[in-house]
């Protein structure tokens, strides 16, 4: 009676093992909203096409040399490798990877982390990474020298031709049997390259040409609705419609949103909403503020960076040529940017030009409600004793302000002042206060408490200002710049900011609502389109007096 030599079954069961390894490997998922991989039972199709490879050279010339060995494991570990990247930057972004525009601001975020980010948590990640991806090369390495010695012997060489043979008929008859198998599948690495070859191709081959740009709005007419009031436009960072839609989320900010109305009611300003689909999400923020100011979809990082090279009409200028001072307070703004001359502004002022004199916090130094207090002492004649000057008496202004406080890792969060005065000066915050923000651990996997507290800030100081301190004409519009981080928003939501603008006069809100805002600072499900959409709604709104 024959047998198979017991040799050649540990042969078989290291070959059916190595599979099973090395499948998992190329097929992990994401353990949202962690930075972990998860296990999960799907089959990686390109292993099945290096199986065949490795089964076919055993048949025809024997087992592959160690060298060989060695090169075919070093490339497989980089493809787990990227496959890692692939799966995780969605989960912690809420997009995908774009090498060609993320990678400039890894070191940024890299700072984000607090003022001991590259001086210990940085190098000490960096040497655990290295520890785990040897240690990921040994195992992938062993897994493919027991596939090399299996592929010697027609056992083993059968199990890897049939596990090939397997996944390639499986992915192919996803057209032949009309039911997509997709879900049993990872997602390829290969597409993921294909996918950042063309992005970096399109990046680098596009040359200044206004014609690659669509058409702007025609920013005519006048601002005579407007009837010389203050516009604030305040892009809040991160403000995302998860503020809405995810319940834990919403339940732990409704206390604070309807703080914002009951102090909106009290100072009888009244607010209308709608949603807009940012062109952005998790970051990326320029783009969303280009998009609203030029009137043009900005989802192309490179559209962004040429739209900053041409001399496009943009709402800044509108509100210029029609007798308004216009100021971009940009706190967020820490190195010399020249292109910011593209909006117009009259005054620019970026973080070493606002005035701020305190203690910073954490990498964006400036607390929104100090930046709020400045713009409020320098831009509107205001000294928080006494009401502020009519509009009439002074040019009227145009401000935009893109906050910080709320910017991912949703830290060091300072301490609200209900005494705004105070906030203009150098002891505006203590050293202990600055000491105890920046003590709070940074938390990337799981930001959502942070967020949340951000959150909360920012609806209260936005709520003591409009109540208390704000010109009474002002026009303030809030809108989200995108979703916060996927870590925070979660798997798979859209791409949907709130938008609010806040007026005393029921003549400019109601032609809002007849543009498709609602009252109330809840805004409907469907959005009203995407951000360069609200545009020339606002510059109709604003032209007209009725």
């Amino acid at each position: 009676m024959s047998h198979t030599p017991p040799s050649r079954i540990g042969s078989l069961a290291a070959v059916a093992l190595a599979l099973c390894v090395l499948n998992l490997l190329l097929a992990h998922g994401n353990a949202w909203p962690t930075l972990w991989p998860a296990l999960e039972w799907r089959l990686a199709i390109e292993l099945g096409a290096l199986v065949a490879l490795i089964a076919a050279r055993g048949m025809v010339r024997g087992p592959l040399p160690r060298r060989a060995q060695a090169a075919l494991a070093g490339l497989a570990t980089l493809w787990v490798l990227l496959h890692y990247i692939d799966v995780t930057v969605p989960a912690v972004l809420g997009r995908p990877i774009n090498v060609y525009w993320d990678a400039p601001h890894l070191g940024a975020v890299l700072r984000m982390g607090g003022r001991e980010g590259l001086s210990a948590t940085v190098p000490l990640a960096l040497l655990g990474g290295l520890l785990l991806l040897a240690l990921l090369y040994l195992l992938v390495r062993r897994c493919i020298a027991a596939l090399a010695h299996g592929a010697g012997h027609l056992p083993g060489r059968m199990l890897m031709l049939a596990f090939a043979g397997l996944s390639l008929a499986l992915w192919l008859s996803q057209a032949a049997i009309g039911r997509p198998t997709a879900p049993s599948f990872a997602p390829t690495v290969t597409a993921m390259l294909i996918d950042q070859y063309r992005l970096l191709s399109a990046a680098l081959s596009r040359t200044a040409g206004a014609e690659r740009l669509a058409p702007g709005p025609a920013f005519a007419g006048s601002l005579a609705g407007l009837e010389g009031a203050d516009v604030l436009i305040v892009f809040a960072e991160a403000y995302g419609a998860v503020t809405l839609d995810r319940p834990e989320i919403a339940r732990a900010l409704a206390p604070h949103r309807d703080k914002l109305a009951a102090a909106l009611a009290a100072s009888g300003r009244q607010a209308v909403s709608a949603r807009l689909v940012s062109p952005t999400f998790g970051g990326a923020s320029w783009l969303a503020h280009a998009s609203l100011l030029a009137g043009l979809d900005m989802r192309d990082p490179a559209d962004y960076q040429l739209l900053l090279t041409t001399d496009r009409p943009t709402l800044v200028r509108h509100f210029a040529a029609n007798g308004y001072r216009t100021v971009g307070w940009l706190p967020g703004i820490q190195l010399s940017w020249p292109e910011g001359a593209f909006y117009g502004f009259e005054r620019y002022a970026d973080a070493a030009r606002i005035g701020y004199a305190s203690r910073p916090f954490g990498f964006w130094r400036i607390p929104d409600q100090a930046s709020m207090a400045l713009i409020h002492a320098q831009e509107f004649g205001g000294d928080f004793r006494s009401p502020v000057a009519a509009t009439a008496a002074r040019q009227p202004r145009l401000i935009v302000f893109p906050t910080v406080t709320t910017h991912a890792p949703f830290r060091a969060l300072p301490p609200y002042r209900e005494d705004w005065p105070s906030l203009l000066g150098a002891e505006a915050f203590t050293q202990e206060e600055v000491d105890a923000a920046e003590a709070v651990p940074t938390a990337w996997s799981n930001p959502l408490p942070a967020y949340l507290a951000s959150m909360r800030y920012q609806f209260d100081w936005l709520a003591d200002y409009l109540a208390h301190h704000a010109p009474p004409n002002l026009v303030t519009i809030v809108i989200g710049d995108h979703q916060p981080v996927g870590s925070v928003s979660g798997p798979d939501q859209p791409w949907d900011v709130p938008a609010h603008v806040i007026a005393s006069d029921p003549r400019l809100l109601a032609r809002l609502e007849a543009a498709g805002f609602v009252a109330g600072l809840y805004p409907p499900p469907k959005p009203l389109g995407p951000t360069h959409a609200l545009t020339p709604l606002l510059v109709d709104a604003f032209a007209r007096r009725d």
